[in-house]
């Protein structure tokens, strides 16, 4: 995820710009000078994740037989850091590429939390995009990265995977969006009513590469996947994007007719809670966005009058599809 100050991708600091005021003319506006990195903090960021990511894979993962329980849970930890360090360097590479001052990933660490004990990573910009092409190339250029590593990671972690009788409780189901369902369907064959797949600790992080990328590419705001649409559609994208978060309310209740009311009801094998907490997903990234637009700015500036290309206009159709297909209408159901 890359983080523009003054265009947003993802900020958690920072108030966005007032777009509606004039600029200056160009040839007055003094170049700005990137930020001496300090290359230490990063370093020191990304082992704190991940060591973060390896205890958070240990507390959720048993040894199988004839396995450590650390290099076990290494699977999980090494293998989703690096689908996070490619993601980055994606957004990174491009940037500079394009001329863009940008910072090396500052990874963020979040020890016993969560699936994976990381929030993920940013990198900084110093000034906005003004380029369109630009815009759309960092903006893909991290997603796609990032699947180029997520794809292998999580077949051969399927590969390693187990073919039991499904549970019925104590047991958290991952979501299942087309792309995993393809993939599980690939290497399994079609799966019986009563038999499910305990994911091995690398497909475990595939799916979490999978899921990562989804929330990443969802065309809204500061996200990878807004500015990949803004670049494609302009200014019709702040209209879509409105609506579009309206519409994970709607993904919301349908979680909670699914979930919640049936266990209410006392007719599904869920408990209330276990319902609430299956169901919350989307309206916890409902307040999420809402908090980013009040942070970064909802809305994009606009950039210079420029063609974006039939071969960029493929890549931003092609990202846009992929979230389609790695989208989630319930990312994890819990059953104790």
């Amino acid at each position: 995820m890359a983080n523009d100050r003054s265009v947003g991708f993802p900020a958690p600091l920072g108030a966005p710009p007032h777009y509606h005021q004039p600029e200056p003319p160009r040839e007055s506006v003094a170049p700005q000078e990137p930020r001496r990195s300090r290359i230490w903090l990063h370093f020191l960021l990304f082992g704190l994740t991940l060591a973060s990511m390896q205890v958070t894979a240990m507390n959720l993962q048993g040894a199988a037989p004839g396995h450590s329980l650390l290099g076990y849970g290494a699977y999980q930890a090494v293998s989703l850091l690096a689908i996070l360090l490619v993601h980055e360097l994606g957004h990174y590479v491009a940037a500079r590429l394009h001329h863009v001052p940008a910072s090396p990933p500052y990874f963020l660490p979040l020890p016993f939390l969560g699936l994976f004990g990381t929030l993920g990573a940013v990198i900084t910009m110093s000034d906005r995009i003004r380029s369109r092409k630009a815009l759309l190339d960092i903006g893909a250029a991290g997603p796609l990265a990032g699947m180029v590593v997520a794809i292998p990671v999580l077949y051969f972690g399927l590969t390693l995977s187990e073919v039991t009788p499904r549970s019925t409780s104590g047991f958290m189901q991952e979501g299942q969006s087309i792309l995993y369902w393809l993939m599980k369907r690939a290497v399994f064959g079609p799966l019986a009513p009563e038999q499910d797949v305990q994911l091995h600790p690398m497909a475990l992080a595939g799916w979490g590469g999978f899921m990562l990328t989804m929330l990443n590419l969802l065309p809204w705001g500061q996200l990878d996947g807004g500015h990949i649409a803004f670049a494609l559609f302009g200014e019709k994208q702040h209209h879509f994007a409105r609506w579009l978060r309206r519409g994970l309310l709607v993904v919301f209740a349908y979680n909670v007719i699914v979930y919640l009311v049936p266990a209410v009801l006392h007719r599904s094998s869920q408990s209330v809670s276990d319902a609430a907490f299956t169901s919350v997903n989307w309206l916890l990234w409902y307040g999420i966005t809402g908090l980013m637009a009040r942070v970064s700015g909802e809305e994009h500036p606009p950039f210079e009058p420029e063609p974006l290309g039939f071969g960029r206009q493929v890549v931003a159709v092609v990202c846009l599809v992929l979230f389609v297909l790695l989208f989630l209408p319930t990312p994890m159901a819990f059953y104790s």
